[in-house]
């Protein structure tokens, strides 16, 4: 293409990695990107895979999220150094949106997650083609703040489970899931998990502190990996169903079998049934007795179904929450499973804590040690359009704009922070564009909501990328990794990912930004305190916390600016108009100079008019009120109307009121609804 033509920045602003493609010509600039871009990835990598657990889902979906998420953001968004996948908070936001009406890592909570990246990535193309990114700024600073601080210690304590290996029941708010989980491994921790899980902690911090450009979280994924193929971490046995002791064990895990056999009868039940519905229906109509009795045997079959499955999933949950003692046999007896302080008087234990991992017909798969990646799938997620329905949208709408504008803030600050040391030019409604279609191409490849890093932006950064090349090269070695070597990280520990998750979330607490918030403005401060608070008492519905929190701003805002500043100014002795007040000045009889300090709208306007009325009855010979508009920076409707009558009436009580410098928006206001000409050029003065 011409670099001359007239077309190529209108080209480019559709395509913005046509602005820097050329720079690759550059082998400098070239290298620069591919060691910036594998050097993410080794990041990224382990990273992802633990924010997908965090979202509820199984750890493979993390590399389905970074595989095509980062490269789009980067050569549709405006930001060259922006590093786009999962992150800490939209995953936490998605677990909570999620958990409600899913079971976590079950087939439809795949299925709903990846349905959310796809509306969040179509709120956010819809700002960005509106040109509407300024939406974001609803959301205050103290808000952000305040969420960003409660979610960082949310994402952390939900953790705990995994890094002491026990499994605690989850309660309606997350404070009592966390109380839960501390009272589980009060007499339940798993110690290997937890030396694992240490182990994790001192090699990433202590490399974080030798250099903080060695790869830590690699290298600690490396070698917890490699240890726990080498010690047999999973320990994973599979027995049959009678070694199991206790009786209503084997009563639910006979019930699994069952229910396979009943679900496949229902269904052809439920085919057959549909089938001579739209037979009467089509023959008889919709108002027909025999339609509507076919149509409730049709839907009485189905809630049939689905009550059974339900029913018997809620039972095999209850069932994986309990531990097991293995007491061997002797003596050609074999060993049996008791539930966990249970074992009888004088039998010997394994010292294993055991735990049902599956059910498969008359066998069980018993986990006896500390829970793994497992299985990872070989190759490219399939593209696919994702699965739902009008029910689906409407239950995740509220969440996805909650996601979209979150993920969208985290990601534009991260941006602006990183062109102002790069010095180039930033588009947020570009960006927004570049963010949005990351994640509707990434759910077309069962990838959940994404955003930008603020981690791996600072690690592409300072690995000196230069253009969003960098960002293809980190999904290519995605897409190696999906490739050839998921097989080695099949034993890659859950403690590990949940020591990185809680490493990765430690530098979102910032107490230091709620203290300047509260010296900068009081009201900003308890904003941010609140939303702090909030956040954490609602947890896991954070989008009740954010929403008050977000209120309670707007709330605040207009308070204070129902009740600007109205200074009544005099001459000080150094010449200039002071305020009378804080400066103790003498003011005049006949003569009131006042400014007032905010724009004249609805929620002030009487304000404005009881200052004035007040500076009238205690100057009983005033002749000339001069309103000083400099401070003043818009005035709407209301405010015009107030202003016309005010004169009218101080004109009839021997008053005049003047105007000097007034801005022009003000003015123009004043020109077109006729006030100016009302009133007489000779009321308004430009100083």
């Amino acid at each position: 293409m011409n670099p001359y033509s007239p077309n190529r920045p209108r080209l480019i602003r559709l395509l913005p990695f046509l602005g820097w493609w050329r720079e690759l010509r550059s082998g400098k600039v070239l290298r620069a990107d591919l060691i910036a871009g594998i050097t993410v990835a080794l990041v990224l990598i382990p990273q992802s895979m633990a924010y997908a657990q965090l979202a509820g889902l199984p750890a493979y979906y993390g590399l389905y999220a970074a595989f095509l998420p980062p490269m789009t953001a980067a050569l549709f968004g405006s930001s060259r150094q922006l590093a786009t996948g999962p992150v800490a908070v939209v995953s936490l936001l998605t677990a909570a949106a999620l958990e409600p009406i899913a079971a976590s890592g079950s087939p439809g909570y795949v299925m709903y997650a990846i349905a959310l990246s796809l509306i969040v990535g179509l709120f956010q193309l819809g700002l960005g083609l509106l040109r509407l990114g300024v939406v974001v700024n609803f959301l205050s600073h103290p808000v952000i703040i305040g969420f960003t601080n409660a979610a960082a210690i949310i994402i952390a304590t939900s953790q705990l489970d995994k890094i002491f290996g026990v499994r605690a029941e989850k309660a309606e708010h997350h404070y009592e899931t966390v109380w839960n989980t501390i009272q589980a491994a009060t007499h339940q921790t798993h110690w290997p998990t937890f030396f694992i899980a240490v182990g994790a902690f001192v090699i990433m911090i202590a490399l974080r502190r030798i250099n903080p450009k060695i790869p830590n979280v690699l290298i600690a994924v490396a070698l917890s990996t490699a240890f726990s193929w080498y010690i047999g971490f999973e320990h994973i046995e599979t027995v049959a169903l009678d070694t199991m002791a206790d009786g209503a064990v084997q009563d639910v895990a006979r019930d699994q079998l069952a229910l396979k056999q009943e679900t496949a009868a229902m269904d052809r039940g439920i085919v057959d049934s549909e089938k001579r519905y739209r037979e009467t229906l089509a023959r008889f109509g919709t108002n027909d007795s025999r339609t509507l009795h076919a149509q409730h045997a049709f839907d009485t079959l189905k809630l049939k179904r689905e009550r059974r499955i339900k029913t018997a999933n809620a039972d095999l949950d209850e069932l994986k929450k309990n531990r097991f003692d293995y007491a061997p046999g002797a003596g050609g007896v074999p060993g049996r499973f008791h539930l966990h302080g249970h074992v009888p008087e004088g039998a010997a234990t394994d010292g294993r804590l055991w735990r049902i991992r599956s059910i498969d017909g008359e066998t069980l798969v018993m986990n006896g040690g500390g829970n793994v990646v497992g299985a990872i799938p070989q190759g490219l997620p399939g593209f696919r359009l994702p699965n739902f329905d009008v029910n689906v949208i409407l239950q995740l709408l509220s969440a996805a704009i909650t996601i979209s504008l979150l993920g969208f803030m985290e990601a534009i600050s991260i941006a602006k922070a990183m062109a102002t040391k790069t010095r180039q030019k930033l588009d947020a409604n570009q960006e927004l564009i570049g963010q949005g279609l990351s994640n509707i191409l990434g759910s077309f490849s069962q990838s959940y909501p994404t955003s930008g890093s603020f981690s791996r932006s600072a690690v592409n950064i300072s690995a000196g990328a230069v253009t969003g090349f960098s960002s293809v090269v980190t999904s290519v070695i995605v897409v190696v990794t999906l490739m050839w070597l998921t097989p080695l990280l099949y034993h890659l520990p859950h403690a590990t990912l949940a020591a990185v998750i809680m490493m990765a979330v430690v530098g979102l607490i910032n107490v230091n930004a709620v203290e300047h918030a509260w010296k900068a403005n009081r009201q900003d401060g308890i904003v941010a305190i609140v939303s702090f608070v909030l956040t954490l008492a609602f947890a896991p519905h954070l989008d009740k916390g954010i929403l008050i929190g977000a209120g309670l701003a707007l709330i605040l805002y207009l308070y204070r600016t129902m009740q600007p500043r109205v200074a009544v100014l005099a001459r000080h002795q150094d010449g200039t108009l002071r305020d009378a007040e804080t400066f103790s000045l003498q003011t005049c009889q006949n003569i009131s100079v006042i400014r007032f300090d905010g724009s004249l709208y609805f929620a002030n306007t009487s304000y404005f008019e009881d200052k004035i009325q007040e500076r009238v009855s205690i100057r009983p010979n005033l002749k000339y009120i001069i309103v000083i508009g400099d401070g003043i920076n818009q005035v709407d409707a209301t405010g015009e109307e107030m202003l016309s009558h005010l004169a009218e009436r101080l004109h009839g009580a021997g008053i005049e009121l003047l105007f000097t410098g007034l801005k022009k928006q003000v003015m123009d206001v004043f020109l077109r609804t006729g006030l100016y000409n009302r009133l007489g050029a000779e009321r308004f003065f430009s100083t």
